[in-house]
């Protein structure tokens, strides 16, 4: 599995070269680690935050909401109809029926108004009180591993080195683009520019921004950083980032499974469980083989 969480792929003291040269040492104890780590953590993150979110299922832009203003732009509920209760989802004014899935779910005959169905909740029943702890707690682990490694990555030259896009990656974006389309993969030890675009934007961009937003919504940070609800617009404002955010990593993860299973799941996930990964055989003047899928 070519990873989120990643170091250069190199030799490591834990690597032992194969007869077989097309079989590299890709990911080190390192970039394993932290890919379990934050693959843990953002699941349960993210269904403690479904079960958080549902006790106010209500997105908002502004420093203030209620029934006093028209300032929500997202929301789940459940509302009486002829036909019996039925649950909706409305995004910027419009109107979608989700009974079964969001608003209105359960077992036959034993549903109930809830936001998201208690399998996709932590805890399924609702209590609140655990939910914040479990995620708060996996925050806390998610924030401390990434800011290691990004201190770690800046003191190797790991950022540099294998993240970084370069010109001639930006001169290839058209054929990587038109490569994963056709689902034709180039097995090699290098990270393409798709990858390297779609890594940096989670590391650098998604990630921190969830975490400045969960900052931004805690009371107690307040006296600490109490310009920060002010740069991102108010307290509701940067709530509904921070669902944004969450909605573009499961968005992430879902194609990130699709490119596993396209580029071959059992290479893939050799490499993220035991950091070998089988490459390309070498072709002469084949560029294209220099680049991963």
């Amino acid at each position: 599995m070519e990873s989120v969480a990643m170091t250069q792929p190199s030799i490591g003291p834990d690597a032992t070269t194969p007869k077989d040269t097309t079989l590299i040492y890709r990911q080190s104890r390192w970039t394993r680690l932290t890919h379990w780590l934050w693959a843990i953590s953002l699941f349960f993150m993210l269904l403690s935050g479904l079960q958080i979110f549902g006790a106010r299922p209500q997105l908002y832009i502004g420093k203030q909401s209620g029934f006093g203003y028209n300032n929500t732009v997202f929301a789940i509920g459940a509302e009486n109809t002829a036909t019996g209760p039925r649950g909706y989802t409305e995004i910027f004014g419009h109107r979608f029926d989700t009974t079964g899935v969001l608003g209105w779910s359960g077992p036959a005959g034993q549903q109930t108004s809830r936001a998201f169905p208690s399998w996709a909740t932590i805890p399924s029943y609702y209590d609140l009180g655990t939910a914040r702890v479990v995620h708060f707690f996996f925050a806390w682990i998610l924030t401390t591993t990434l800011v290691v490694w990004l201190v770690a990555s800046l003191v190797n030259g790991h950022l540099r080195r294998d993240l970084a896009p370069r010109l001639d990656d930006i001169k290839r974006l058209p054929q990587d683009i038109i490569d994963h389309a056709k689902l034709r993969f180039h097995h090699t030890r290098e990270y393409n520019t798709l990858q390297k675009m779609a890594y940096g934007g989670v590391l650098f961009v998604l990630l921190p921004l969830m975490i400045i937003t969960g900052l931004a919504m805690s009371p107690s940070m307040n006296s600490v950083l109490p310009w920060l609800n002010e740069v991102l617009g108010g307290r509701q404002t940067a709530r509904t980032i921070h669902f944004t955010v969450m909605v573009l990593l499961v968005g992430f993860f879902i194609i990130h499974m699709l490119m596993i299973l396209a580029a071959g799941p059992i290479n893939e996930l050799r490499s993220i469980i035991t950091g070998w990964y089988r490459t390309d055989p070498p072709a002469h003047g084949d560029e294209a083989s220099k680049r991963s899928a």
